[in-house]
């Protein structure tokens, strides 16, 4: 039986709908990226969004601190940002004789780390320690970072001069990867439409108080999870690994990830159990960003997108009862 009740899940979901729709005030006509990431944030996970340049991804990532009434600090990557630049910096103040630590930007709930491809592999590992433990050491001390904690890292796959690509320890500490994709011709004109006379990100209000995302955050790991989805989920996963055209297969972080996120979607749809379709519809955002395919599957243009619908063609779906 599911552990949380109807009442619980039909609150996530009144409250994830809201936020949905004050985003799609600002964001208009991606609601399925809006809901996926809504799904990072209620697993307190990292999402990559990988599109070109104009598409949104600072309106996105801007509208979603404002909705959360969350904290938000913008870190443009550059070749010569340093490490200190993103985690902070100790200074000697010269008027109380001792040193003081001044944060970096890395200290908001929302962080946006804008091209972050464009900088050097010293400066992007120093995000390792803060996506995954949460906290930031510096100078022989460790300081936690605020709660909830995002980081929204966007990156322009066309433009590869000058850039860096990230390393698979920080791909996969990233829950999700999105794109967000050019609007059809009726969204674009709404678009005109709406910012004709400014943008409505300026007065778009708070929907979701830190209070209530906390609360939902804790009651999402506890939405059911059937035996054979849960079963599924680890088949998925030890299948990218034993793939032929995969060279590098998921880690166990992501069958983490692809199980966690399953419990948030099948909660934003007001359900308390999982279906092995909310595992299916997000197995390319948790998995594709964290597979490597074999050198002779890039030169035959087969890319891990392709190979992530082999397998799931090739395990099988589970047709047991899962309430």
């Amino acid at each position: 039986m599911p552990v949380v009740d109807l009442v619980d899940v039909t609150s996530i979901k009144a409250l994830a709908d809201g936020a949905a729709e004050n985003i799609e005030r600002v964001i208009v006509g991606k609601r399925d990226v809006i809901d996926l990431l809504l799904v990072a944030v209620l697993c307190e996970g990292h999402v990559l969004i990988e599109d070109v340049p104009g598409i949104g991804k600072t309106m996105l990532a801007r509208s979603l601190a404002r909705t959360l009434d969350s904290s938000f600090k913008r870190i443009q990557f550059t070749p010569d940002l340093l490490p200190s630049d993103v985690t902070g910096v100790s200074f000697f103040n010269q008027r109380l004789q001792e040193f003081e630590f001044r944060p970096g930007p890395i200290f908001a709930q929302v962080v946006l780390a804008d091209e972050i491809n464009r900088a050097t592999p010293r400066t992007q590992s120093a995000l390792l320690e803060c996506m995954e433990e949460r906290q930031v050491s510096t100078e022989g001390e460790t300081r936690p970072l605020p709660r909830p904690f995002l980081v929204l890292a966007t990156q322009n796959p066309i433009e590869l001069e000058g850039t860096f690509p990230l390393p698979e320890a920080q791909l996969d500490r990233f829950f999700l990867r999105l794109a967000i994709g050019y609007p059809s011709e009726p969204h674009e004109k709404e678009i005109v439409r709406r910012f004709r006379a400014g943008s409505p990100l300026d007065e778009l209000p708070a929907v979701l108080s830190q209070s209530e995302l906390l609360a939902c955050q804790r009651l999402v790991r506890d939405v059911h999870v059937a035996d054979v989805v849960e079963d599924y989920v680890v088949r998925l996963v030890r299948a990218s690994r034993l793939h032929a055209s995969i060279e590098l297969g998921a880690s166990p972080r992501a069958t983490l990830a692809l199980y966690r996120a399953s419990q948030a979607l099948a909660a934003i749809n007001g359900r308390a159990y999982v279906l092995p379709d909310d595992v299916k519809r997000l197995a390319p955002a948790v998995l594709v960003h964290r597979l490597i395919t074999t050198a002779q599957s890039r030169l035959r243009g087969r890319g891990a997108a392709n190979v992530l619908n082999e397998v799931l063609a090739a395990v099988p779906v589970p047709v047991e009862d899962v309430v």
